[in-house]
């Protein structure tokens, strides 16, 4: 697979930014991966209006076709594999086997998936009605079909943490429903999605159904939300950038489907297996360096057991090989930025500040070069600290001690999001009783495993909609009704 660098995809076309080039960097070695476009507003225009002369004939091609298309694309992803993880790799800072099982091999499923997705029915026959005289017509029965249509022009704007999985999410059910898209990556890691538009070019996708345009500067995504060729904004990001998408949207009547931010509560009962626990909430240290919306950051741990799971996890978090992503036994790499890494730091600065014990980390790893964050665990803290309360995004955990079911429930909702909790208890009875009682999208019992078609989306300032599964065909669909005499 060849991608010409530094290219813009619009309408078909490899075509150069007006705005020059902006590096990507490893964050690992600091050091330059490739050059990114910089996309002007009138050429992020001109994609979403290409995606829109695309749309009626893509609309219209028979399901069959579409899933064709989009297995070919899945076939030539799997085709560069390795090369592919490797770019991932680089540009993320993941490590290997992240870059390889949970970003490239989870793009590949997610292309197959929708081809089957493609061909899943697209009406449903209601029940026939019968209707007295009235004002909007006249009495007798009639038939009704519920037929879902796709919405039009989508712009889909990609997070960092995931750039195979979280823009195949994204693209894979919209082509599928039949839409066309526009894809803004997020700007530190931009290139992964170029090749995946070379393969959905190669096969076979028409010009003008996929456009890709990137950029540093907030305009380009701007630009990519309120051109008025865009029919629907499929965001995944902050929460604070999810709400000025949403003030866009909202004055234009645009579809959003919004996955924001995650404080994932982790309520951990006197009765539960400890060393399964502080397996799941070690994922927060490990995984992606904790750059994960659906990580359990915050461990609400009953009294009886609280000192025996901070123990625990302060050894778990000890025992973490942080380096080199590309070295066979790294376990935690960097996080994205420079910028992102002094974040990190300084919430871990606040959290001594607002009287949490640093148990585990608090220090820079000794490394030459890279943007690393030690495994941190902050103990002894409660809800109302900032640590607490916010989106570190980083491999920081905040444990916090409850008395009892009732309070437990009550510190879990204490929170602006919801997007993933999770239970453990050695009681099904209880743990499934909590997890109803959650105010999140989403609720792990016993586990932080996930059913890839279970409706997945937040509650409160966590987002809008859900996708995964059938339910991102839904997403990406709008219902139309039709009706007759019977």
């Amino acid at each position: 697979m060849s991608v010409p660098e530094g290219k813009l995809f619009i309408g078909g076309e490899w075509v150069a930014p007006d705005g020059g080039h902006y590096p990507v960097l490893d964050p690992a070695a600091e050091e330059v991966v490739g050059l990114a476009p910089e996309a002007s507003r009138e050429q992020v225009h001109q994609a979403a209006a290409a995606a829109r002369e695309a749309f009626g004939p893509w609309s219209r091609t028979r399901p069959e076709e579409r899933a064709a298309i989009l297995d070919r694309a899945a076939d030539l992803m799997q085709r560069d594999f390795v090369a592919n993880a490797e770019l991932a790799r680089a540009e993320t800072g993941a490590t290997t086997g992240t870059a390889r099982g949970m970003q490239v091999a989870v793009g590949v499923s997610r292309f197959r998936r929708y081809a089957k997705g493609a061909l899943e029915p697209v009406e449903q026959a209601l029940v026939p009605q019968v209707n007295e005289a009235g004002p909007m017509g006249r009495a007798g029965v009639f038939g009704a079909l519920a037929v879902r249509q796709p919405v039009g022009v989508v712009t889909c704007v990609t997070s960092y943490n995931n750039p195979w999985a979280n823009p195949a999410g994204k693209v894979a059910p919209a082509l599928a429903m039949g839409n066309t898209v526009v894809v803004k990556p997020a700007p530190q890691d931009p290139l992964s999605v170029f090749r995946m538009a070379e393969a959905l070019a190669e096969a076979g996708v028409p010009r003008g159904v996929v456009n890709v345009v990137t950029g540093s500067a907030p305009a380009v995504g701007e630009a990519a939300v309120d051109s008025p060729d865009v029919d629907m904004v499929s965001f995944t990001g902050s929460t604070a950038v999810g709400q000025r998408i949403a003030e866009v949207c909202g004055r234009h009547m645009k579809r959003q489907l919004m996955e924001l931010g995650g404080k994932g509560a982790a309520l951990v009962f006197d009765d539960a297996d400890l060393d399964s626990a502080v397996q799941g909430i070690g994922t927060t240290f490990s995984f992606y360096s904790g750059q994960i919306c659906t990580a359990p950051t915050r461990v609400l741990v009953q009294r009886g057991v609280h000192d025996r799971l901070v123990e625990k996890l302060k050894g778990y978090a000890g025992h973490l090989k942080v380096g080199d992503p590309a070295a066979r036994d790294t376990v935690v790499g960097p996080v994205i930025s420079a910028a992102h890494r002094d974040r990190v730091e300084s919430y871990v600065e606040l959290g001594r500040k607002e009287g949490a014990t640093v148990v585990a980390g608090g220090e820079r790893p000794p490394l030459d070069r890279g943007f690393y964050v030690a495994p941190t665990l902050l103990a002894d803290c409660t809800n109302d600290m900032r640590v607490a309360r916010e989106e570190i995004f980083g491999p920081v955990v905040v444990v916090i001690p409850f008395d009892d079911e009732e309070e437990g429930v009550a510190l879990a909702n204490d929170s602006e999001y919801g997007l993933l909790d999770y239970v453990w208890s050695g009681d099904v009875a209880r743990a499934f009783r909590v997890a109803r009682r959650l105010r999140a999208g989403g609720v792990g019992v016993n586990t932080i495993g996930r059913n890839m078609e279970a409706p997945f989306g937040g509650f409160k300032k966590s987002g809008v909609g859900r996708d995964v599964g059938s339910y991102a065909l839904h997403a990406y669909s709008e219902l139309q009704s039709i009706v007759w005499p019977g």
